[in-house]
């Protein structure tokens, strides 16, 4: 059998074969500097969470409007999937936006479960996320990374302040209410740790599945212990609920009931007379009488014929942190480590009051104490300044 000569590619067609691949290759980083920007929300739109999915697309939208609808020079191509709030389709709904979808950046989520799920993908892939609500401590904890940034909070943060503050007016005895899931356990993990800190003691922690709204045999449970304070982490419908139950048995008029802010923000309009009086604390506060509060809330209001709330602070803040980063590069999003660093050392001039982000992407913010009067979570103080969450386990 006779062997025939391998034939090698002439020196010339190597030359243009290179040249051809270098060719895709700058048409690529043209892409990566002048396309569309894809902004992928995974958001609830259905559900118990549907209304602060629709606060946090606003607020983002509204500070991109503000822009000029352009990030960097670049336009925007929004992609949304609705999260459903179950941690179990997390992974598959993610992927739609990052496999099938290919966005620059991810926007989400409310519930901390399905945050959680969106975190890992996100490290697996590489994708920039911004998590707008969400506060599950390991996201900034163990799970952490440069592409990965929160413009809310940390579970920990309104829970430690709260605890705080019920120390300070004195309050011995305490009992804790909430979901059995990553927010409330989290939260009531730094109201205990506040509170304890300050000479209180927390005597008993009650929880029920997510989302589950049957409260009337924990609120006999407090009636029957009388602690000196009760404090609560609800959201959305639940918070709803919980609140005006906790009225209808009479316990608000014997034992007071203090909250995460999420108790109260978004909900006091359905909570009516039940809410009235109640103390919670959180990064924002309704009638915080500042120029860019006041401005930021204008022009949800003319945008939207809606008030503004907390959620749609933390949308706006996601966007205004994504044009730090994306005008730091100048629209160029292949400079990934670049933009993630301006990301990380933006000072936020947000509607809650200016803030930083930690190293391990969360912010530092003043904790604001907040009495639910009529509509709105009016301010009452300042809780805790600059409070950071301590990242326990974050490894950079």
């Amino acid at each position: 059998m006779r062997l025939l000569p391998m034939r090698l590619p002439s020196r010339s067609k190597l030359s243009l074969v290179a040249a051809a691949f270098c060719a895709l290759a700058a048409v690529d980083a043209q892409a990566q500097a002048t396309g569309p920007i894809k902004v992928g929300f995974m958001l609830p739109y259905t559900g118990t969470y549907a209304s602060l999915g629709n606060m946090i697309e606003s607020g983002f939208k509204l500070y991109v409007q503000e822009q000029g609808g352009k990030l960097g020079g670049r336009e925007i191509q929004y992609f949304k999937v609705d999260d459903e709030s179950e941690p179990s389709k997390a992974t598959d709904n993610v992927n739609k936006l990052i496999k099938r979808d290919q966005v620059d950046v991810l926007v989400g989520t409310v519930h901390s479960g399905v945050a959680l799920a969106m975190a890992k993908a996100a490290k697996d892939s590489n994708t920039l996320l911004i998590v707008p609500n969400a506060g599950a401590d390991a996201i900034t904890g163990p799970m952490c990374g440069p592409n990965i940034l929160r413009s809310s909070f940390s579970n920990w943060q309104p829970g430690y302040s709260t605890g705080v503050v019920a120390a300070q007016k004195g309050y011995k005895r305490a009992m804790t209410i909430t979901w059995n899931y990553a927010a409330g356990s989290e939260t009531v993990k730094g109201f205990t740790e506040a509170f304890e800190k300050g000479g209180g003691k927390v005597m008993k922690d009650l929880n029920l599945p997510f989302p589950n709204v049957e409260f009337q045999a924990l609120l006999t449970e407090i009636a029957a212990q009388k602690p000196d304070v009760v404090f609560a982490f609800f959201a959305g419908g639940g918070a709803v609920k919980f609140v005006k139950d906790y009225a209808a048995a009479g316990l608000n008029k014997s034992i007071p009931l203090f909250g995460s802010g999420f108790l109260t923000d978004g909900t006091l309009e359905a909570q009516g007379a039940a809410a009235q009086g109640l103390f919670t604390t959180l990064h924002y506060a309704d009638n915080l009488d500042t120029p860019r509060n006041n401005a930021f809330r204008k022009s949800f209001a003319l945008t939207y014929k809606a008030q503004a709330d907390v959620y749609a602070v933390q949308g706006y803040d996601a966007a205004q942190m994504l044009v730090a980063g994306v005008n730091a590069v100048k629209g160029d999003l292949s400079k990934r480590d670049a933009l993630t660093a301006a990301m990380h050392k933006v000072t936020v001039d947000s509607p809650r009051g200016k803030f930083t982000i930690s190293a391990a992407g969360n912010p530092v913010q003043d904790m604001y104490l907040r009495q639910a009067t009529g509509n709105n979570n009016e301010f009452r103080g300042v809780a805790v300044k600059a409070l950071a969450d301590p990242a326990r386990g974050c490894k950079l």
